[in-house]
């Protein structure tokens, strides 16, 4: 696998891609900034109604008047969800409602007016469906990385006796991930940044995936995610820092990926020892035995980790036969 620096190419932490956090920050500040227009956009429906509602073609209509009045109280609910952390994916999704609402108002006021009014009421129609496009893309994106963020992501890390530059060469070669990640059977690369992943699934059966690198810093960082259209979405990253006092290198692994049945699928797979947390961290410290040994240790008591499948293997601890004194 190349070396070749992707600067310019998003990194997959800054990913998970399923969603990439880069474009998670990047829609969380869209929506914080919908949350700004909406309460300027309020406080302007309620100081200014009259110009306002002039602008707007709506200035000959009491009932037009209290429906502006109304749509600026609810501007004003928006900003104080879309500016509260956290809530920015379904606080967007308010504002798509109430477009909702404002093209439909909007629409029922063309068909009463003629002339000058019907003509501002036209631009101010467009100006909302406008609005309306964007407030539904931001939506879309702060829903789906948060779903990603908050839910399926893994972390874990280890240290290890071995340099950096080590321990970046051994991950920079993916086909070397089978030798300690125990659901991997074959990495295979098929181009500079591409690979081809094959893994166990449950019931004997296998899946298989391309995927991509998409941040490569030597001795840093390697990132990469499935590639669109994948039947298993997922992606990762691998730090390499230098441990406290000299003590070799702390590898820092991060994960995201999409659990089939999604919350049940995900508490059976933990009963069952399956859980992606589990996985990372089983993984890792068979990592640290191939890159310190060059083998895997295994125990008579937890041959393959720690899954209730490997744990009925375990067989009861034997004492060591002493020699006999001569």
């Amino acid at each position: 696998m190349g070396r070749k620096n992707t600067m310019g190419v998003r990194s997959v932490t800054d990913t998970l891609g399923i969603e990439r956090e880069s474009q998670d920050r990047g829609s969380e500040g869209m929506a914080r900034f919908l949350g700004w227009f909406s309460l300027g956009l309020g406080a302007a429906a309620l100081a200014a109604r009259p110009r306002i509602s002039r602008l707007c073609g709506v200035d000959d209509s009491p009932t037009a008047q209290a429906v502006l009045q109304a749509a600026g109280v609810r501007e004003l609910g928006h900003a104080a969800v879309l500016l509260i952390p956290r809530r920015a994916g379904w606080g967007a999704w308010t504002r798509v409602a109430g477009d909702m609402i404002d093209l439909a108002t909007c629409r029922q006021g063309m068909q009463r007016r003629r002339g000058d009014r019907r003509r501002r009421l036209m631009y101010t129609t467009w100006a909302v469906a406008g609005i309306t496009a964007v407030d539904l893309y931001t939506a879309v994106r702060a829903t789906r990385g948060r779903r990603m963020k908050d839910g399926n992501r893994v972390h874990a890390s280890v240290t290890v006796n071995r340099r950096a530059d080590e321990v970046y060469r051994f991950w920079h070669d993916f086909e070397n991930l089978p030798r300690f990640m125990y659901h991997l059977q074959s990495v295979r690369m098929t181009g500079d940044r591409r690979s081809h992943w094959t893994a166990k699934a449950p019931a004997g059966r296998s899946v298989e995936w391309d995927a991509e690198v998409v941040d490569d810093r030597p001795n840093e960082l390697i990132s990469w995610r499935s590639i669109e259209g994948s039947r298993v979405p997922n992606s990762g990253c691998v730090r390499f820092m230098p441990a406290a006092g000299g003590r070799g290198t702390e590898v820092r692994v991060e994960l995201g990926y999409s659990v089939p049945g999604r919350m049940f699928g995900a508490k059976v797979a933990k009963v069952f020892g399956e859980h992606p947390q589990q996985q990372v961290c089983d993984d890792l410290r068979r990592f640290k035995q191939v890159i310190e040994t060059g083998e895997i240790a295994q125990s008579d008591g937890s041959p393959h980790g720690t899954s209730l499948k490997q744990q009925v293997k375990q067989r009861p601890a034997q004492p060591l036969a002493m020699p006999r004194a001569g």
